[in-house]
């Protein structure tokens, strides 16, 4: 978010070099609220405000910046001051960041960097996005179990102002085998000579680093952790993810859900819709539409093939679109509840059968008292409507009524049994539950509508 109107104020104390107002600004505020301000200026302006102050304030604003913005500004910088910039960022945003320059930009900041910094930069883009590897900080305080509480606390005072959080402390042996962790509280509640073997929590929660960030994501907000400890396939301590990271996963997870269950493609990165050009838009958008479109004709054809019912009872076409919107509505409902269980691990493709038994039970209540209404509907709104002969408007209402409630037992089924089904298949369950479902349901209850209306009616 970008605020114009500080801009002139920005620009004016530029022209009259005066630094402490500069200064006073960027420290002030939080450096969330300064970033904002400063995406609207040019990398050189912004680098001009921000080099009167520290480098640790200088991190913290840059790395609330947006990503393109935050990228060119770094590029745009010398190479010594690019250099103290990265230095001062945590191990996770400076990854990020690195993650976005391509190979000749990296090598030009490599070289200044320090052997330590540039192999924790390469270690921590070395594993692919997505993964709790590729989120993971390596800003952590290890302990060793042989440790008192008071050399502990010392350790940590030591270590502080470069770590993340300080909160946990994880306690590694000579291997950094993770086999225990202890928080700051239990520290300050021990005895100076209490070796941490004696009180740490030898039962971690850990995610891997090969495993899903959102997997860890769920596991900090399941257990109202601060920090969740990341390990190798040999239990070795590689980093953690903080709370913080963890919100932004969950909603960049969230966000990316909610646009493949409406049948967009592309990043689905948050705060990139004004960023995205309506030709990106356009082919992010056209190929489920298009593609669904097409498999539309289907429904065209049910209809052309009742077309003679239709001519001799009109009255079936007024309700057309109650039945098919009903269906869509219950559909998506179903679609939505089990794609969010399937994403959050409450149910797996295994449980289908419970899933489905669920659903119908559900279903069938709803499908009671939707035909009801739509019975009340057809015999309220239609009176005085000319009926051919041979038919009356009560039995009418009854085959329109029975059709809808058929159609919602089916839509509600499908919309849990798609999803489910992509799952099974290793396929994304957003991705193909909600974009077919819509055509899926259209066309089977056209099938219903008219199927009743002849069984019933007679046409």
């Amino acid at each position: 978010m970008k605020n114009p109107i500080l801009v002139p104020e920005f620009r004016e104390y530029l022209s009259h070099n005066n630094i402490e107002a500069l200064r006073g600004i960027c420290e002030a505020e939080h450096p969330a609220v300064v970033a904002e301000w400063l995406s609207a200026l040019s990398p050189s302006e912004i680098w001009q405000i921000i080099r009167h102050v520290s480098v640790d304030l200088q991190a913290e604003i840059v790395c609330h910046l947006d990503e393109d913005v935050q990228t060119n500004f770094v590029l745009g910088l010398d190479r010594k001051d690019a250099v103290s910039l990265l230095t001062g960022m945590s191990s996770d945003d400076r990854a990020d960041l690195f993650r976005r320059l391509d190979d000749n930009q990296r090598e030009i900041l490599y070289p200044a960097m320090a052997k330590a910094e540039r192999e924790d930069i390469r270690r921590l883009t070395a594993y692919p996005k997505g993964t709790a590897g590729a989120a993971m900080s390596s800003d952590y305080v290890a302990l060793r179990k042989d440790m008192t509480a008071g050399q502990a606390i010392a350790q940590i005072r030591l270590e502080a102002p470069k770590k993340e959080t300080i909160y946990y402390a994880y306690v590694v042996d000579e291997s950094r085998k993770l086999i225990g962790f202890v928080s700051l509280k239990d520290l300050i509640m021990a005895r100076p000579n209490v070796v941490l073997d004696d009180f740490m929590h030898k039962e971690v929660i850990f995610a891997h680093a090969n495993d899903d960030q959102e997997d860890a994501a769920r596991k900090i907000q399941k257990y109202d952790l601060i920090a969740l400890p990341v390990i190798n396939g040999g239990d070795a301590l590689m980093g953690i993810i903080t709370h913080d990271d963890a919100i932004d996963i969950i909603t960049q997870e969230q966000q990316e859900d909610m646009e493949k269950l409406m049948a967009i493609r592309g990043s689905h990165q948050a705060g990139a819709y004004l960023k995205t050009s309506s030709w990106v838009h356009f082919k992010n958008r056209a190929y489920w539409i298009v593609g669904l479109a097409m498999l539309g004709l289907v429904s065209g054809l049910i209809i052309h093939g009742f077309e003679a019912s239709l001519m001799n009872l009109i009255i079936l076409a007024l309700y057309m679109p109650m039945v098919a919107d009903t269906g869509g509505n219950t559909g998506s409902q179903s679609a939505t509840v089990v794609v969010r269980a399937l994403a959050l691990g409450e149910v797996k493709p295994g449980d289908a059968l419970k899933v489905l038994f669920k659903e119908l039970k559900i279903s069938i209540l709803l499908a009671l008292i939707l035909a009801v209404l739509s019975f009340g509907k057809v015999m309220f709104l239609s009176q005085g409507t000319d009926i051919p002969v041979g038919f009356s408007l009560g039995k009418i209402g009854f085959a329109i009524a029975l059709a809808l409630g058929m159609q919602v037992v089916t839509a509600t089924l499908i919309g849990a049994i798609l999803p489910l089904g992509a799952a099974k298949m290793k396929w994304d369950p957003a991705v193909v539950a909600s974009p077919a479902l819509t055509t899926i349901v259209d066309i089977t209850g056209l099938l219903i509508y008219f199927g009743t209306a002849k069984i019933l009616l007679g046409i």
